[in-house]
């Protein structure tokens, strides 16, 4: 708690799916005073404009980016453009301005969409570089890794304290559940649930099932985040995750039984898998800052699930 006392800390896309969970873990666990976290919203200050990045860094002592575009393969396909231009202008833009303010110490956060995409599993951190991303995601991914090639240098040249986190697939409460933009597990835990509320007896999902994932619980999302500011600094990124997969089609088994649907399961099979694996080599994040996820996904599945009925399901 004493690292952060006095501190101001620039929370950027703090308003959104993770940084919620960080402010709430900063504030909850850590002490800090909401008054410390300035959080940019987007309706206001638009961080691909390169005078907002320079006006929100004034008086920071931390910077953590989790700003920028995201979406499931659906969405990756549709707007490659916008996802590879703000991604790469707010986080290009916020370390430059983070330079000039001289603030003490910048996070940024990456994505695993950045490995490539037949990386061997788990994947290592120095892997990141030995191929090309899956396609469906390959503007997301490069964007976020130029991020990666730019700490590093400005960490060389300028002596910056910056370092960059590796998360693998989060999930967890206050995830996006629209169906247009949504990843795996909160796409399937709307229409498994929607389906049991209305009736139906079929829910068609995406993909063949073939491919593994590995997912994250957002708020040890958080606390792996917090962590490596309070104790990492080096160049070399980390990666965030469990160590543990599931194939898609386990997954979707798994969340239909939580969610009580017995119904059948048609697999859409002309639409993408995405990249054939992932899994990620936590071991470094372990040693650096001794940083272990702690929610099984069972368990975090049954809380999300839970959330999204009390936040989303009328009652009667």
């Amino acid at each position: 708690m004493s690292y952060w006392k006095g501190k101001k800390i620039l929370l950027a896309g703090g308003a959104g799916f993770l940084g919620s969970h960080v402010v709430e873990n900063l504030v909850g666990k850590r002490g800090v005073l909401r008054s410390q976290i300035a959080i940019p919203r987007s309706r206001d200050s638009d961080l691909r404009r390169w005078e907002v990045c320079r006006n929100v860094a004034q008086g920071a002592d931390i910077i953590i980016n989790l700003a920028g575009r995201v979406g499931g393969i659906g969405f990756n396909q549709k707007y490659p453009g916008i996802l590879f231009y703000d991604n790469i202008m707010v986080g290009a833009q916020l370390m430059e301005a983070a330079r000039l303010e001289k603030v003490d110490k910048f996070v940024q956060v990456g994505t695993v969409c950045s490995y490539p995409k037949y990386t061997p599993a788990p994947f290592k951190e120095a892997d990141l570089w030995n191929g090309y991303p899956e396609e469906t995601n390959a503007p997301y991914g490069i964007a976020k890794k130029s991020l990666l090639v730019m700490a590093q240098a400005y960490r060389k040249q300028y002596g910056m304290n910056i370092i960059f986190l590796v998360p693998v697939n989060l999930y967890g409460s206050k995830d996006n559940f629209d169906l247009e933009s949504s990843h795996v597990i909160p796409a399937l835990i709307r229409k498994f649930t929607e389906a049991v509320e209305s009736g139906k007896k079929e829910v068609v999902v995406w993909g063949t099932g073939k491919a593994s994932r590995e997912f994250l619980f957002v708020e040890d999302a958080a606390e792996g985040i917090i962590v490596a500011t309070e104790r990492y600094d080096k160049p070399d990124p980390v990666n965030l995750g469990t160590g543990k997969e599931i194939k898609i089609n386990e997954l979707v088994s798994l969340i239909a039984k939580l969610t009580g649907f017995s119904g059948q399961i048609v697999w859409e099979a002309s639409k993408p898998d995405g990249q054939p694996k992932r899994c990620l080599d936590t071991s470094r994040a372990k040693k650096e800052f001794a940083f272990e996820a702690k929610t099984d996904l069972i368990d975090g599945l049954q809380k999300t699930i839970e959330w999204y009925k009390n936040e989303f399901i009328k009652k009667p």
